[in-house]
């Protein structure tokens, strides 16, 4: 799974959870880092689907020769999660007239209750990141913390240290839009199958040890899940 968005790191005044690992410490700072990142993100959820680049309503547009990769990359990732989204009945689809295999989309009101999109003013061309969200994450127990150290290359004053925390949760409030497509979202979206709630799952957070004892983390947030190449490729 690959993680979009992050938040600013965690600074925690750590002494005490080095020494002892207080188990209970890292598991209040690891739920309040995912509860953080939904409040900042305005997401529905920790697991997130990734459509594409796109402003709703949207027009199917086919690949141009003058096309870049990245424009070609986005288009493969529409051809995949539109219809899919479609059929689920996030989105809604209609044949253009006089334009065969093209559809408009636009968001149907569940849709528009698990939609998030990012905008991301950075470049030349404003991308509009689209995905639908689902499920909190619920963390349940801290299992195992593991201190790491790493020799610094030649230069460096200091050794690179880090705690490898592994933790059990579960997700809450999966809606039936996720639960009765799991095989359709699972054979598009690869790299993680649907979470169902009263289930546990086994999650791996690094913290890094600065100066003075000093953790930081800086990657708690939603987990992303993006079309995969495969899936084009498997149903041809």
């Amino acid at each position: 799974m690959s993680k979009q968005t992050q938040l600013l790191a965690l600074l925690i005044a750590g002494g005490s959870l080095i020494g002892c690992y207080n188990k209970e410490e890292f598991k209040r700072i690891i739920q309040d880092g995912y509860d953080e990142a939904r409040v900042k993100t305005k997401v529905k959820g920790d697991f997130c689907y990734y459509i594409g680049d796109l402003r709703f309503p949207y027009t199917d547009e086919p690949v141009k020769e003058n096309d870049t990769r990245g424009m070609i990359w986005n288009k493969e990732d529409l051809a995949k999660s539109l219809p899919l989204f479609a059929e689920i009945g996030l989105l809604s689809r209609q044949p253009v007239e006089g334009q065969v295999g093209l559809y408009h989309y636009d968001l149907t009101d569940l849709g528009r209750e698990y939609w998030h999109q990012y905008i991301d003013n950075r470049f030349k061309r404003t991308r509009y990141y689209n995905e639908f969200c689902y499920g909190p994450i619920v963390v349940e127990r801290v299992t195992d913390v593991t201190k790491n150290e790493y020799t610094r290359a030649q230069g460096y004053s200091y050794n690179k240290v880090n705690l490898e925390v592994d933790y059990e949760y579960h997700v809450i409030d999966v809606p039936d839009w996720v639960l009765n497509n799991r095989e359709k979202l699972n054979a598009v979206y690869i790299q993680g199958d649907v979470r169902l709630p009263n289930k546990s799952y086994v999650q791996t957070i690094t913290f890094n040890v600065g100066k003075g004892d000093k953790l930081y983390q800086n990657s708690l947030s939603y987990f992303q899940l993006k079309p995969s190449s495969e899936t084009m490729e498997n149903s041809k």
